[in-house]
């Protein structure tokens, strides 16, 4: 049976999601993402196998969704080149919260999410603030809204990102413990984004440390358009 028949609303194949399931947050971030999906009528598959990134199953995906994965994603640069291979071939990518600390050594795979995860403050209230009001990504949105989460600094960044999301740095508590410059970074910090890389379209999302994140929804609604907008489903401008 091809899987494709059962994608409706322009999605053109079916999303992958991989996933640690360590955690409970992944389990949830996992869980809505399906639920997302199925209200998509796209279908989806999930997966905590490395194994699983050979060139030819990942060409029947739109888009790879890393739910929460952390350090190591893959076993062999073999699959390193496979996934590199679907984001040159127009693949679609979104990184949820901790994805960001996959991959630690490869720098192909910081270009793809936008950054790679260095360190956070505890977790605390964030004041975050709307950058883009104007987009169909923000849609609803206050100017600023309150949320608990860890704020994440990130190192590698992508200068092409479109920054969505941010938190004044200055606005930050409990930060004297962090071995970080901070100083050394700039005042907004970035905690969602989309950009276009290497052929392909990716979604960022820093937001998601609590399995109570995926019942929120403002993150679902974050989480549903960035798929549609790394899918090629829709134009986010």
């Amino acid at each position: 049976m091809e899987k494709q028949n059962k994608i409706c609303f322009n999605l053109s194949a079916v999303a992958l999601i991989a996933a640690s399931l360590i955690s409970s947050a992944a389990n949830a971030s996992v869980v809505a993402v399906k639920k997302l999906g199925a209200e998509a009528g796209l279908e989806v598959d999930v997966t905590d196998d490395p194994e699983y990134f050979e060139p030819s199953r990942l060409s029947r995906y739109a888009v790879l969704v890393f739910a929460n994965t952390n350090n190591e994603a893959f076993l062999t640069d073999q699959q390193r080149e496979a996934f590199k291979g679907y984001i040159e071939h127009g693949g679609g990518f979104v990184g949820l919260h901790s994805a960001s600390g996959s991959e630690r050594s490869w720098p192909y795979f910081a270009s793809v999410l936008g950054g790679r995860f260095v360190e956070h403050p505890p977790q605390q209230v964030l004041t975050v603030e709307v950058l883009d009001r104007t987009s169909p990504f923000t849609k609803g949105l206050p100017a600023q809204l309150q949320h608990k989460d860890e704020c994440y600094f990130f190192t590698l960044m992508n200068p092409d990102i479109h920054p969505l999301l941010g938190v004044r740095r200055s606005t930050l508590i409990s930060t004297e413990k962090m071995k970080l410059d901070l100083k050394s970074y700039p005042e907004m910090l970035p905690l969602a984004w989309y950009h276009t890389f290497d052929g392909g379209r990716e979604f960022y999302l820093a937001l998601g440390h609590n399995k109570e994140d995926y019942e929120d929804p403002m993150i679902l609604n974050l989480v549903r358009r960035g798929i549609r907008w790394a899918s090629g489903a829709e134009e986010m401008r």
